[in-house]
Parts: C-alpha cells; structure tokens; sequence
C-alpha cells in the first residue's frame, strides 16, 4: 500500500502526476488531505479553496486513487503509525531525506519515494493568476 497526502485545494495537474507517480509505486493508494483548519494554518486563513469534503471526493473520484481520509494534525506521522504504508509517496518539492516523516516510515521497514513532475505548478499560483 502506498500513502500520498497534500491539501489538494484546487486540482491541478501537478496533483494528478503526483497522485499516478503515487500508484505506480504498487498496491492500494490511499490519499490523505489536510483537513480545512490544517490548510489556513498551512496557507493562511483565505485557504482552502474548497472545503475539505469537497476536495476529498474530487480526489477520490481518480481512477488512480483507492481511498481518501482527511486529517488534521501538522504532519500524517500518526496515520503512518496506524496504517503502516509500504511507501509514502511525495511530491518533487522534497528529497528522500527531507520528508518530514521519513524516520516513521523507515522505522517499520517502509521507504519513502519522490514522485511527480517538477514542481512548475501551484494552487497558490493559480488562485493569484485568477485574484483570488
């Protein structure tokens, strides 16, 4: 099973290869994504875009994608510990050594892997694009 998570505020395409990098790694894809108060404590408080229930049933109508579940604390460390992913999957804006979590998932015998396009695309670019 591999894990992904983001805010996923706007879909764009960046997600999408993000998210398909994600599946193509085996297994199940389950997506985690920062629920409302996580993403204005990210973001600021003009984020999200969209409520967390509407992002989470965008993400989970991909074909890519398994499940989805929305959490709220800074990082997923504690979903890590109770799901026990094979792989966590991140986006090319980190490193295999700078992802927060990376000592949880090893500590089970977990890797982590970068996926994704470069990281040319941006809700936070998007939604100033349109003034928002």
């Amino acid at each position: 099973m591999t894990l992904a998570n983001g805010c996923f505020d706007l879909l764009h395409v960046g997600h999408v290869r993000y998210l398909r990098g994600a599946r193509e790694l085996g297994g199940k894809l389950i997506v985690a994504i920062n629920s409302d108060e996580s993403v204005r404590r990210l973001k600021g408080p003009a984020r999200p875009a969209m409520p967390e229930g509407e992002r989470a049933e965008i993400i989970a109508a991909l074909e890519c994608v398994d499940a989805v579940v929305v959490f709220g604390e800074p990082d997923v460390r504690a979903l890590i510990r109770e799901i026990r992913p094979d792989v966590q999957a991140k986006g090319t804006d980190y490193t295999r050594e700078t992802v927060p979590e990376r000592d949880e998932v090893i500590s089970f015998g977990g890797r982590v892997e970068i996926v994704g396009d470069p990281k040319d695309h941006s809700t936070t670019e998007i939604l100033g694009r349109i003034g928002n």
